[in-house]
């Protein structure tokens, strides 16, 4: 049939209801809005895509904050309480149902007040499951996880300030104790921080926090995966970097680095710097004593060795 567009070979015809005549149709369909304009950061070719995208590669290639992982328990009256009085960032304060009112229990609700610290009160089944069954005498306080900074945020705290470095480098401290007492004297001779290694090695525990007597939270606390690695890092920054040790070659009076970039480092407890981190030293500094038999612990050690250090940059 004439005109009959379904059949074999046939062209329809123009006119009314074919939609690719006149202004309608295909025309029409292309006059159609495409929506609101993509807002510059999404268009590929602006300089404002091309910025947002730098950001983002720099943000994933900044190294990640270490923390302590799970939050700490400060378990007894005697321990909460002091915790409360040396600034330990308590985030929360437990109290036994039924517990007796005692002098410290009444000291310890005076402070979480004063400190805006929330209190709980819990059942002592409750409170037994939450310390693992450790001997709470009816009050427990919750500490938040540590986040730990990056080795070169003390760089750059120091560079902020205008200031020649400073950093305390620990070598397996395996006594919280030890370490809270070498980030206080840390804070207290003007260090911009203290790095400790990720393993073998005490974290901020509790009893760091409490023998840090707050000072935790003046001064970065850094963690490295390995130590002998951050030191080199810090050589290459600029930075000399002295070891304690009691057969030092250079005695702590005679130490004429003490104004310059410097890091110092700390052995253990009982045997002192490993012989990598030895060899990676600048200089090994002793600490002259009276008698030869004598010897001081890490904390003690870094104490004399920051002061003298303090004293000769003034």
């Amino acid at each position: 049939m004439a005109g009959n567009s379904q059949r074999k070979g046939a062209i329809k015809k123009s006119g009314k209801g074919n939609p690719t005549a006149g202004s309608g149709g295909r025309v029409k369909r292309g006059l159609e809005g495409r929506g609101p304009t993509p807002k510059a950061k999404d268009r590929e070719y602006h300089k404002a895509h091309k910025a947002a995208k730098r950001a983002e590669k720099a943000a994933a290639t900044k190294p990640k904050r270490r923390t302590t992982g799970d939050a700490e328990w400060i378990i007894g009256r005697n321990p909460v309480v002091e915790s409360l009085r040396e600034g330990v960032p308590i985030n929360a304060l437990y109290v036994a149902e039924g517990a007796e009112r005692d002098g410290r229990l009444r000291e310890a609700f005076q402070l979480a007040s004063d400190k805006g610290v929330k209190l709980l009160e819990v059942t002592k089944t409750e409170m037994d499951r939450m310390v693992g069954g450790g001997v709470h005498q009816g009050l427990v306080a919750r500490i938040p996880a540590y986040e730990y900074a990056h080795p070169d945020d003390l760089l750059d705290l120091a560079a902020k300030n205008v200031e020649k470095p400073l950093i305390v480098a620990v070598d397996h401290i395996t006594d919280p104790r030890n370490l809270g007492a070498i980030i206080r004297s840390a804070a207290g001779f003007g260090a911009h921080g203290v790095v400790i290694p990720e393993r073998r090695a005490a974290g901020m525990t509790a009893a760091a926090w409490k023998t840090s007597a707050g000072a935790a939270a003046r001064i970065p606390v850094a963690q490295t995966v390995n130590l002998t690695r951050q030191l080199k890092a810090y050589q290459d920054a600029g930075c000399m970097v002295v070891g304690l040790a009691a057969e030092g070659d250079v005695s702590l009076p005679d130490l004429d680095l003490a104004d310059g970039p410097l890091v110092v480092v700390v052995g253990s407890e009982g045997e002192g710097l490993s012989r990598l981190v030895s060899e990676t030293c600048d200089q090994l500094v002793s600490i002259p004593m009276a008698n030869r038999l004598e010897s001081l612990n890490a904390g003690v050690a870094a104490s004399v060795a920051l002061y003298a250090i303090a004293e000769a940059r003034r």
